[in-house]
């Protein structure tokens, strides 16, 4: 069709003569979604997959070395076994009830720690000459060994879960603090003074402008809060014999249980696991 034909042809039947890309439609869930999207892969995270399974290699390594006698059983337990005393054995229920008990104290650590240190850096954030005037004292006892001060708390408090509760959080909570100041100053003021221009509240300017925009530094501080509440909630679980599963790996330890060190290892790093991935889920839903 040349160009002295295309004028002969109303504007409707033109337009409609062009392909028309129609958007797929995901039929389990009835909304759209782009040509190129992955239903059955989209969760697929490949960071994931990765250290997943490099975690798996290398776990199939030691178990080879260790069957092979090229290390000694006596120093590390094959994996296998090690796994498999979470599922069975005399100590599944004891190693479930430790489990519960200092994933429950981790969990209030936590807790606490959100609570204290959100309002205490937004304050430092919002009174300048007090956020310069302690930054270098926040930073002095973030670098500070306060679990050395456990003996004072245990004398106070007594040889009990709540001495273990108040030394993770007074460990933890100072990265909090530092973070949460960080992620404040972090906020551009251009949407402070977009929120102001809408007549938002100081309330709204801070659930729906400051929290979201500073929720990644935020974060990162209370992932830091949870290393440090979970390395000194553990360890003196270990000195102490106050219960959980430093008790456990103590007990084991000093009973030459190889195994079932290795297996209490284990539900500690499934603890430390399981507390990340219900912060990244908090994050998401923040952001």
């Amino acid at each position: 069709m040349d160009a002295r034909d295309m004028t002969t042809v109303p504007a409707n039947e033109a337009v409609s003569a062009r392909p028309v890309v129609e958007p797929a439609i995901d039929r389990t869930g009835g909304r759209l979604r782009p040509p190129s999207a992955r239903p059955f892969t989209s969760w697929i995270d490949p960071p994931v997959l990765f250290g997943a399974g490099t975690v798996i290699l290398g776990l199939l390594i030691i178990e080879a070395l260790v069957r092979l006698g090229v290390i000694s059983s006596l120093i590390i337990a094959p994996p296998s076994a090690a796994i498999g005393g979470l599922f069975h054995g005399e100590k599944a229920f004891q190693l479930l009830v430790a489990t519960k008990l200092t994933f429950g104290m981790v969990f209030v650590t936590v807790l606490i720690e959100i609570i204290a240190a959100v309002p205490i850096g937004y304050a430092l954030f919002r009174y300048k000459h007090f956020g310069k005037a302690y930054e270098g004292w926040l930073a002095s006892l973030f670098a500070a060994p306060i679990f050395l001060l456990y003996p004072l708390f245990m004398v106070i408090l007594g040889r009990n879960n709540v001495t273990l509760i108040v030394m993770g959080s007074a460990a933890g909570v100072i990265p909090v603090i530092v973070y949460v100041r960080l992620a404040f100053l972090s906020v551009p003021k251009t949407l402070i003074k977009v929120g102001k221009s809408f007549n938002l509240t100081e309330s709204q300017i801070f659930w729906k402008i400051m929290v979201p925009s500073g929720a990644k530094t935020i974060f990162t501080g209370i992932r830091l809060g949870l290393i440090y509440a979970l390395i000194n909630i553990i360890a003196i679980e270990y000195l102490v014999d106050a219960g959980g599963l430093g008790r456990l790996v103590s007990d084991s330890y000093f009973r030459f249980d190889i195994t079932g060190t290795y297996t209490a290892i284990i539900a500690i790093a499934a603890i430390s696991i399981t507390c990340n991935a219900i912060i990244d889920r908090i994050e998401k839903m923040l952001r």
